[in-house]
């Protein structure tokens, strides 16, 4: 990996292109001709997991929403969108917008946290969808996906949004924009004006995943990628872009991220070596903050000790500053507390994933979400004795640039009324690379499977689990069917209707 030093410079000292990062994330792009076989292999992994939640997800509202929305765009060669048949088709980046929605909905997906955090598994969505409008083959796809992934995580290890309440779909959107290029063949040049396009237009505030939280959640990511995929249109159309977008003097680091005294470093892989972020990522097992899935593993651990649950006095949770700020009680959002918080609020509060994963001794992605589960007497009174405090061990093993010594857990404390304390730790979630029971093809699979259960046929399982497996060696007729189909009558929201603009 090459080391990059970016930061702020006056206009009057003009910056040539070569120099400024996006362009150098476009020479990554156009650089990306080599494949990695275990790293092809995770991009079948994740186009299996996107489907999985996605499916799980088909008839919640804010999927249907954003469904009715690509109904209203058809296109005879455009893009196939999730459980409709694939013979209909849609304008891609409308496509890209419903499937992308689907995939977030239920947080459940890939996760990559370093610097700051992101799901690179929503750059997938917006580039399978230029894919089948623009007759691309599997192969390209792949190499698409692995720079989207290599662009995303490599900008998440080396600049923090959060701590400037940046979202991070900041470093999704030029991700999206990188890889389109490499799967379309772009030139540098044409890459660079449409990253640059897509960062100017990606900066928003993190109250979209602060406070009372709606199912925006969900939209951010697909608006990231769908902007992204007009930006490379643009692009492609000759149009050009503000520069130096990273570096300008009131461009982005200037004002929204460390200022002109900050500087980032931003690690890239060298001309000629492939493209292996992809490998550093995880997914979920459970639907919940990536933070949370360890602790809902330890309370799985609890309930097993049958411990009296009206005897506990207090619950610490020891961890990481990320998990402490964001969805713990340093948050300060008394809405973490409230059990008639959205869903979306819910999976961002520990203290109550902690508390119903305890008592239950499981985690269900729709059940320990409805408003009967969350207004439980017996889970409020143990929610509200939990809280979190951030211990130095966590912060600095959730920052180890070493895979092998990151740790997403925590420990967790419990204070008994009769003086005695009972301890449970646990480094990384079961299903992490790291973890007990690492996710391997067949956890990929086993998930897909029942998440889809009851929604899909049998036949249109083993045909998608079929083109995943082939996916490098498909050609563009085999790529329009890697789509998930749902049963007939089962698709709610199916039908164009007329309640919006379009």
């Amino acid at each position: 990996m090459k080391r990059h030093l970016v930061k702020t410079y006056p206009s009057k000292k003009l910056l040539k292109k070569e120099d400024q990062l996006a362009y150098k994330l476009a020479q990554l792009a156009v650089n990306n001709v080599e494949i990695d076989g275990a790293a092809a292999e995770m991009v079948g992994n994740r186009i299996i997991d996107n489907a999985s939640v996605a499916i799980a997800a088909i008839n919640r509202r804010p999927v249907q929403v954003a469904r009715q929305q690509a109904l209203a765009h058809p296109k005879s060669y455009g893009a196939t969108v999730f459980g409709l048949p694939s013979k209909q088709r849609f304008d891609c980046h409308w496509a890209a917008w419903a499937n992308n929605v689907a995939v977030r909905e239920l947080d459940m997906h890939d996760t990559f946290l370093a610097a700051d955090y992101s799901h690179p598994g929503d750059n997938i969505p917006a580039i399978l969808a230029v894919a089948q409008q623009k007759g691309i083959s599997g192969l390209d796809l792949v190499k698409g996906i692995l720079t989207a992934y290599e662009v995303q995580i490599d900008l998440v290890k080396g600049i923090c949004l959060h701590e400037h309440k940046k979202d991070h779909i900041a470093h999704l959107a030029p991700a999206v924009a990188a890889g389109i290029g490499t799967m379309l063949k772009l030139d540098t040049e044409t890459i660079f004006h449409a990253i640059n396009q897509s960062v100017h237009l990606a900066f928003s505030t993190r109250q979209s995943r602060k406070g009372e939280i709606s199912s925006w959640k969900a939209y951010a990511p697909a608006h990231a990628g769908k902007l992204a995929i007009e930006a490379v249109d643009r692009a492609m159309r000759g149009e050009k872009a503000p520069t130096p977008i990273y570096e300008g003097e009131d461009s982005v680091i200037a004002w929204m991220l460390g200022g002109n005294n900050k500087e980032y470093e931003i690690q890239l892989p060298e001309k000629g070596m492939p493209c292996l972020g992809i490998l550093d990522s995880y997914t979920k097992e459970h639907s919940a903050e990536y933070q949370a899935q360890a602790l809902i593993d330890i309370g799985i651990s609890l309930n097993k000790k049958n411990i009296d649950l009206s005897k506990v006095k207090e619950v610490i949770i020891h961890t990481s500053h990320h998990t402490h700020y964001v969805i713990g009680t340093g948050s300060n959002d008394p809405q973490k507390f409230d059990p008639n918080a959205t869903r979306e609020t819910l999976d961002h509060s520990v203290m109550y994933i902690l508390a119903t994963s305890w008592e239950d001794g499981c985690w269900h992605h729709e059940r320990s979400y409805t408003k009967e589960r969350t207004n439980r007497p017996s889970t409020i009174e143990l929610w509200n004795k939990i809280k979190t405090v951030e211990a130095k061990e966590w912060t600095d093993a959730y920052h180890s640039t070493d895979p092998a010594k990151k740790k997403f857990g925590a420990e967790v404390e419990v204070k008994m009324e009769d003086g005695t304390t009972i301890c449970e730790r646990l480094d990384n979630a079961n299903a992490h690379a790291n973890g007990a029971a690492p996710f391997g093809r067949s956890g990929y699979i086993n998930k897909f499977q029942v998440l889809s259960e009851g929604l899909v046929e049998s036949s249109e399982v083993e045909l998608f689990l079929e083109l995943v497996g082939s996916l490098p060696k498909l050609d563009h007729k085999q790529l329009l069917a890697l789509n998930v189909v749902i049963k007939n009558g089962l698709l709610e929201g199916a039908v164009k209707n007329n309640e919006g603009i379009f």
